[in-house]
């Protein structure tokens, strides 16, 4: 993929990365994370932000110290989490002069063609605007990402909204560089793995399990994400997004991350 080329992209963004160790929102890479994605879309991009974070958001503003036990529990904290997080994405993007929009899915939206259909006509129509959509699970409804049954958490949600707008290329920001040949948290050595031509079993096995104690995901799931979204046509990148201007650097061409390749189209 020549990077230059990328007209229409879906960037996630998780927990961790949103962040502090201390589980409040890590304001400044908020901040920057929208004037870069409000500079790409100046530039005459469009994007879409699938983000996560609504239950540590709701837990900072809520004064909890850990995570809620019971699904009820947790759906409340999404449910204040998500309007608190919607007001920081929205301050932020109006003093870049954007407009967002709010979409919040549920696995029936996708399962049901009418709806799905519904859920890609409000899309495009507002891309065609010029408004960025922000997306997440609608966890106060839809207990199954709660209960990390769902999409797989965001990190598959988000390539199946790659899918659904005909994305040109997903783009996880994560808290690491990319793919590594082992954990760099356990191995200082551990060489970045810079191109993937196909997601295998292998590599899904020996990525890990979970995230950090503030996110659900991790490797793997990133992994599932990049193999549904390259099989449907849309090359990913997992980059670092601890400095969302690695953005700028990936669509002005540069070698950033793990970027994994289309999947030849079997006859």
């Amino acid at each position: 993929m020549e990077h230059k080329k990328i007209q229409r992209a879906v960037v996630k963004v998780g927990t961790s990365t949103l962040t502090h160790e201390n589980g409040k929102p890590n304001l400044r890479l908020m901040e920057r994370l929208t004037q870069v994605l409000s500079d790409l879309q100046n530039a005459g991009r469009e994007a879409v932000l699938v983000t996560s974070g609504a239950v540590a958001v709701g837990m900072n503003r809520m004064n909890l110290g850990e995570r809620p036990q019971l699904i009820r529990e947790r759906q409340a904290v999404s449910a204040v989490g998500q309007c608190s997080l919607m007001a920081l994405y929205d301050r932020f993007f109006s003093g870049y002069g954007r407009v967002v929009g709010q979409i919040l899915l549920t696995r029936d939206v996708i399962d049901d063609e009418t709806r799905k259909q519904n859920a890609i006509n409000t899309f495009n129509e507002l891309l065609n605007r010029g408004i960025l959509p922000i997306v997440n699970e609608n966890d106060s409804i839809s207990t199954e990402e709660l209960e990390g049954i769902a999409f797989g958490d965001n990190d598959r949600l988000s390539a199946i909204v790659a899918a659904l707008v005909n994305a040109d290329a997903l783009i996880i920001l994560t808290d690491t560089d990319g793919l590594y040949d082992s954990d760099p948290r356990a191995n200082p050595k551990a060489g970045l793995i810079p191109f993937v031509d196909r997601v295998t079993e292998d590599m899904v096995n020996s990525a890990g399990g979970i995230g950090t104690k503030r996110g659900t995901g991790g490797m793997v799931t990133k992994l599932d994400a990049a193999k549904y979204a390259t099989k449907h046509g849309i090359g990913t990148f997992i980059i670092n997004g601890r400095n969302p201007n690695n953005l700028y650097k990936l669509f002005d061409g540069e070698n950033v991350g793990t970027y994994f390749a289309v999947e030849p189209q079997q006859n």
